[in-house]
């Protein structure tokens, strides 16, 4: 098996080197990572420059680009052979919720979705990589599952609670839950009197029912949720359908 790792952390992280190491154990990886933390880049590409490949000591690559870029130029530029998977992470914190809309993680495993390849985002709960070795090994197993009875490609996206890998709960299929809107920016002022904003943290759960990712890992449980990129309100589509006849 031939394994694509990626992520938002940057590539010195320890959530990708938790990962690297789970899984190079059973398959053959390729690590393409951002030089530092692109955090909340979503599926953002930088075409205002060219891009920079270097590789560490450690045979990872890093790119001064988004985890979009990095995951496009693996399979466009770096990788001599198509992966058979993709894996994003592991995330220093949760992408659950409205959160998958902004996460460089879930981005990572959408490009690879878009090119055809079935890929995985996998994140940790609670920010801080407490036992993150424990993560990253409960994501190998979550890998070797394969999935056969998914069409594929798949993109999934995984929330991991920060537990001991023996008190790690079942897995769960779950929906995505929903946030509130986010706190207000904090104001703040440079040295120079200028005002600037920090973007403020995110809104509580609004929806964390039963069946949500929020609900499933809450209760000790790791969520997987598949996802999918077609946005079209199907609804709201039939509705202008029939305003245009």
């Amino acid at each position: 098996m031939r394994i694509l790792i990626s992520n938002d952390d940057g590539y010195l992280a320890p959530g990708i080197n938790a990962l690297a190491d789970a899984l190079s154990s059973v398959a053959d990886i390729v690590v393409v990572a951002p030089d530092s933390n692109r955090s909340g880049s979503s599926n953002s590409l930088s075409l205002d420059r060219p891009l920079a490949v270097q590789q560490a000591a450690n045979g990872f690559y890093f790119v001064n680009g988004t985890p979009t870029d990095c995951v496009h130029v693996a399979l466009t530029g770096i990788m001599g052979e198509r992966p058979d998977l993709v894996v994003s992470g592991v995330n220093n914190g949760q992408n659950m919720g409205d959160d998958t809309l902004y996460s460089g993680t879930v981005a990572a495993a959408t490009e690879a979705y878009l090119f055809g390849i079935p890929a995985i985002a996998f994140s940790q709960v609670m920010h801080g990589w407490l036992h993150v070795e424990d993560a990253a090994r409960h994501a190998r197993d979550i890998v070797l599952r394969q999935f056969d009875e998914l069409d594929s490609p798949f993109l999934l996206n995984v929330n991991i609670p920060n537990l001991p890998y023996d008190q790690l709960g079942s897995i769960k299929a779950t929906r995505l839950g929903r946030r509130h809107q986010a706190e207000p920016v904090i104001r703040t002022q440079d040295p120079r009197g200028r005002e600037l904003f920090w973007i403020g943290a995110p809104g509580a759960c609004r929806d964390a029912g039963e069946g949500t990712d929020f609900h499933a890992t809450a209760s000790g449980h790791t969520s997987i949720t598949p996802l999918q990129v077609d946005l079209t309100h199907v609804a709201q589509l039939r509705r202008l359908q029939e305003s245009f006849k």
